[in-house]
């Protein structure tokens, strides 16, 4: 009875509080999965407000699985351009190809067989099948740890481990509202069981969360270490154009438009140097000299870029940051 009680008043508080997101509208059950598809790929390392303005170009350009399929890759990218992480529409299309030809245009319904598609991991699939198919599955994410984490009071390695949190998940108990039950957890632990400052007075459970019984609401923090990587970049212009490369030659930003580059060793980035900039990407913080150079010159598989024409081409948020930098020194 407590658990159903807990369901009870979660989907409640979710009832009369939930964002209206666009992949949440009442549609048919066909675009109910494309939307799920598409939004879960965009949400992956990505903010749901940041989505937001994506999700709805994305699903006005491209507003099903054929169409997204036979999407030619210029246009995905363009869609895609500024969410960072692009592998995710490539894959995201590779599995939209892989539908269409092995399931005959249905969205998987099983986890097995979801993660065998292109991009998709345990939570992913997992988030999938809870709300596009309404399965009994709370998929656990960051919101849904750290509710747990606080219901429970976890603090030590074991107690925050993986596999002691999904343990936990039983606490939540089932509905047969399990789409909405899932969604109204992760809702839940976004905009009430906050990071810092959780609003326990708005929270339908917290009579039931240790924490709250013990005012002590720290989280222990995960352990991110962020490499520092040191680079130059060559900026060749004139009053007209940038030039610009296809990146080949770094794991980061493959196959995209970015200016001319090497990395370099620590000892010679000296903190005098005026023109640089620092950029995080994933889980690396980039410290990069910009060598502005008044002339273009010719280099293999180079792009050359129209200053008038920027807002048209595909570009990476990186090089747009190195563009907006530029102008900045004399």
């Amino acid at each position: 009875m407590r658990k159903q009680n807990i369901s009870k008043k979660i989907l409640y508080w979710y009832d009369n509080n939930k964002r209206q997101l666009p992949w949440r509208k009442h549609i048919s059950k066909k675009q109910r999965q494309y939307f799920t598809l598409v939004s879960e790929f965009m949400l992956q390392q990505t903010q749901v407000k940041t989505v937001i303005p994506y999700f709805n170009n994305f699903i006005n350009k491209i507003p099903n699985l054929k169409k997204l399929a036979k999407v030619e890759e210029k246009k995905l990218l363009k869609c895609w351009e500024g969410l960072g992480y692009y592998s995710r529409a490539r894959n995201l299309k590779k599995t939209a190809k892989k539908i269409i030809s092995e399931f005959n245009g249905d969205l998987p319904n099983t986890i097995e067989e979801l993660k065998k598609l292109p991009g998709i991991g345990s939570y992913t699939s997992s988030a999938i099948i809870a709300i596009a198919f309404n399965k009994p599955i709370i998929p656990l994410d960051g919101n849904v740890e750290r509710v747990l984490k606080r219901v429970f009071f976890l603090r030590n390695d074991h107690e925050t481990s993986k596999e002691n949190i999904f343990n936990k998940k039983s606490f939540f108990g089932k509905s047969k509202r399990s789409s909405d039950y899932a969604q109204a957890i992760m809702e839940m632990g976004a905009l009430i069981c906050k990071p810092i400052n959780p609003l326990c007075f708005k929270c339908p459970i917290s009579k039931n969360c240790i924490s709250y019984k013990k005012n002590d609401f720290k989280i222990k923090p995960k352990n991110k270490f962020n490499k520092v990587k040191y680079f130059e970049a060559n900026i060749y212009q004139n009053q007209r154009k940038y030039l610009l490369i296809k990146n080949n030659k770094f794991e980061f930003l493959k196959n995209l438009l970015i200016f001319p580059m090497q990395e370099m060793k620590k000892n010679k980035f000296s903190a005098s140097i005026k023109k640089k900039i620092n950029i995080k990407m994933s889980n690396m913080d980039m410290k990069i000299v910009l060598n502005k150079k008044n002339k273009l010159i010719k280099i293999r598989n180079s792009y050359l870029l129209d200053k008038k024409k920027i807002k048209d081409q595909i570009l990476p948020s990186f090089t747009k940051k190195i563009i907006n930098s530029i102008s900045s020194y004399s």
